[in-house]
């Protein structure tokens, strides 16, 4: 069994768990949304210490890359780099489809997650867990045509729509990933974020 810390602030939820040997502890905060930056260390510090897990005794750092909250992301992946770089460990990076996809065991199924605004971001998977349906943001009455099932992790106004839980998806979503050099880390942008969309307006009326 691998050493590792792994990190989600990529939506309201915060998840940190810390795994050494078979001994894994999961802290999962449900409603964290603004306070990611104000909380996350002292979590992590907290299954690390449950954990018996120093940092230094860490296979590598994970976080999950998005899409989600834009300023949320950049958090975890700021956190596991520093860790990564700290102790000379390479990082694994998890998307939130991923999250959810690798917890999933059907085919043909669409991983939604929610963009604000009556808006989402989704994926498509198909047999074997290949990606059929490549990342989009799309507006709600568009998901609602969509022909085959929907997961995630959030609470979503679909009928064909199964939410699971982000916190106990983490571990799986991990043990699948593939660890690579800290500096390597990036996010998974479906979209520009509100800030550059009201910079690019701003710009246009000016123009």
């Amino acid at each position: 069994m691998s050493n590792f810390l792994a990190i989600d602030t990529s939506s309201r939820y915060l998840t940190v768990l810390a795994q050494k040997g078979d001994k894994r502890v999961l802290r999962h905060g449900t409603d964290c949304a603004m306070r990611h930056s104000v909380i996350l260390m002292d979590e992590v510090q907290k299954a690390l210490d449950e954990a018996e897990l120093r940092p230094e005794e860490c296979d590598f750092f994970a976080a999950v890359t998005g899409p989600g909250s834009f300023t949320g992301i950049r958090i975890g992946i700021s956190a596991a780099k520093g860790f990564a770089l700290g102790a000379d460990k390479p990082v694994l990076g998890v998307t939130s489809f991923d999250l959810i996809a690798y917890n999933v065991n059907s085919e043909n199924f669409y991983v939604v997650i929610d963009a604000a605004h009556s808006h989402y971001y989704v994926c498509g998977y198909g047999k074997g867990g290949e990606v059929v349906f490549p990342p989009c943001y799309m507006s709600e009455e568009d998901v609602r045509a969509l022909e085959f099932p929907l997961f995630g992790f959030e609470n979503l106004p679909f009928d064909n729509y199964v939410g699971l839980d982000a916190g106990q998806c983490l571990a799986a979503a991990v043990h699948r990933g593939k660890v690579i050099p800290a500096h390597s880390l990036r996010a998974l942008y479906v979209r520009r974020s509100q800030a550059e969309e009201n910079l690019n307006a701003d710009k246009k009326v000016e123009i």
